[in-house]
């Protein structure tokens, strides 16, 4: 009669699994980090410019200010960062 508690090959192999498993999968850098909390900001600007006509980036940092214009530059790279990625990780699925 076999043991129940017998060790087998699989039991033996499962942290090396687990190791190649997490290797497998992408954690999020610091870059995209920041390009979803633009990409958040931006959205909500827009929110609030369809719902209230009112334009939070502006009013805090002046309409056409160097400091607006920047933001804006920046919600459009990491836009631009976001469809990249977003491309990236679908050639890696198929």
């Amino acid at each position: 009669m076999a043991s129940v508690n017998a060790p087998t090959m699989e039991r033996r192999h499962l942290p090396e699994r687990r190791a190649s498993a997490r290797e497998g999968s992408s954690a999020m850098s610091a870059i995209d980090y920041i390009a979803m909390a633009l990409l958040i900001i931006g959205g909500l600007n827009w929110a609030m410019v369809g719902l209230f006509d009112v334009d939070v980036v502006a009013t805090l940092f002046g309409a056409g200010s160097p400091a607006s214009r920047l933001i804006y530059v920046l919600v459009g790279i990491s836009a631009l960062y976001s469809i990249w990625t977003a491309a990236k990780m679908g050639r890696h699925r198929h």
